[in-house]
């Protein structure tokens, strides 16, 4: 192409951007008391990963509703909407998450969760603590918004409802399920965009180019002792206090034996579990925990000093340590040039409140999909104008609270990604 015809075609493609922009402004308002609505919704019957049943059923029904094509039951109990536009072009897809975590709300809401479960025993709450009810909120949203104007959209647009990425760490991983059900095939995206609610100041936009959030790895760690009388400690090799040396040893891994100038990392132990009773020293104990980094050398050195911590310890006690440590979710990797690209959507749409952030050790399953196709993830503030963002609850706190004047910025946000990346990959043919 001719540098005339090509300066013709970038003027022309820029218009359309602006006015597709201008439609999705003018429509967001119209349906945001839907969108408060299935958030109070979702917020009140949460659910746990891999059992999503009320949730995909609200979220098939109304992408039905919408005239779109709608698959049920992919990997589980995801759904997907696929919406083609009038005028031909590539394919985008949007994802959110929908399941809830087994933690019991502080949260003094109206529509607050009350469901309560069973998780290893013992009974808890379940609870949206990492904001994924406002996730499908927003993308019923945007769905809603883009179907009103699918006449002028130039492409398709894949709305991804996936189940299960709390569980990433254990296995069962709602995108490695997904995925394996075709969810990137027929039609096949060529990127995906996703966001994530964070305690940022409520509407700000935070985004970086490459590795945003970290990689999750399982720890698993058996001591072996000898059971004896709790008040005869002498007669058996007691597990606990080699545990507790353990996880003191494991913090030294981070702080005293990798370069922390070069990488973040994290070795962090969340269970211990061993006895049944006071007076009764156990056999075992067993501590599970996770490891959080950006660098696959770093994480082999840090398996590889788990491994010899945790073992030498319990040798030095005269116990023994089977440690076992499970890859889980990879990190989630934005495409540069896909970041960069869709650089100035983030900026229109937050207003002046993008902002170029640090990595986080979070984690998520969205970096499965970036493995197969190009791929940005953002976090999206929710923190009210009340609240500290350095202090506020973090997500996966019984007292994490999202604010709903957020939700809008996440509708036009999703909306905007999926249309000027579809604008920019079609531009129009200039006239001859």
């Amino acid at each position: 192409m001719s540098l005339p015809l090509l300066l013709l075609a970038l003027a022309a493609q820029q218009p359309r951007a602006t006015t597709l922009a201008a439609e999705v402004d003018r429509r967001v308002p119209s349906v945001m008391d839907s969108v408060v609505a299935w958030r109070r919704d979702i917020h009140e019957h949460p659910e746990l990963s891999g059992e999503e049943v009320r949730t995909a059923r609200l979220v098939a029904s109304h992408l039905q509703a919408l005239g779109m094509e709608v698959r049920t039951g992919v990997g589980g109990t995801g759904v997907v909407g696929i919406l083609k536009g009038g005028r031909p072009g590539g394919v985008v897809s949007l994802r959110a998450d929908m399941d809830a975590l087994p933690v019991t709300e502080e949260v003094d809401l109206p529509f607050r969760s009350r469901v309560k479960t069973i998780v290893n025993g013992q009974e808890v709450g379940v609870m949206h603590a990492c904001g994924h009810d406002t996730h499908v909120a927003m993308l019923l949203g945007a769905a809603n918004v883009l179907a009103s104007m699918r006449d002028r959209i130039p492409g398709t647009v894949k709305f991804v409802f996936q189940p299960a990425e709390e569980a990433s760490g254990t296995g069962s991983s709602g995108a490695t399920t997904m995925i394996k059900d075709g969810v990137l095939e027929n039609p096949a995206p060529s990127a995906i965009f996703g966001l994530h609610v964070f305690p940022y100041a409520v509407g700000q936009v935070v985004y970086k180019p490459g590795g945003i959030m970290a990689s999750s790895d399982g720890l698993r760690i058996t001591v072996h002792g000898r059971q004896t009388h709790g008040a005869l400690p002498w007669g058996g090799v007691d597990p606990v206090v080699v545990a507790s040396q353990i996880v003191l040893g494991l913090q030294t891994i981070v702080s005293r034996q990798i370069d922390l100038t070069a990488t973040p990392a994290v070795v962090t132990v969340a269970t211990i579990n061993g006895g049944v009773r006071a007076n009764i020293i156990p056999d075992s104990v067993v501590m599970t925990g996770t490891v959080r980094v950006f660098d696959e050398a770093i994480k082999q050195n840090i398996r590889e000093r788990v491994k010899r911590i945790a073992e030498s310890i319990a040798a030095s006690a005269g116990a023994t340590a089977d440690v076992v440590i499970t890859t889980g979710t990879p990190v989630t990797y934005n495409d540069p040039k896909l970041t960069e690209q869709m650089r100035p959507t983030l900026e229109r749409v937050a207003a002046g409140n993008a902002v170029l952030g640090a990595p986080s050790t979070t984690a998520e399953d969205f970096s499965l999909y970036q493995q197969k196709v190009p791929g940005m993830f953002v976090f999206l503030g929710v923190t009210p104008d009340s609240a500290n963002p350095a202090t506020a609850a973090r997500n996966h706190s019984p007292r994490f609270f999202a604010d709903e004047r957020a939700l809008p910025v996440g509708v036009r946000l999703l909306s905007n990604l999926a249309l000027d990346y579809l604008a920019n990959a079609n531009p129009p043919r200039p006239q001859p």
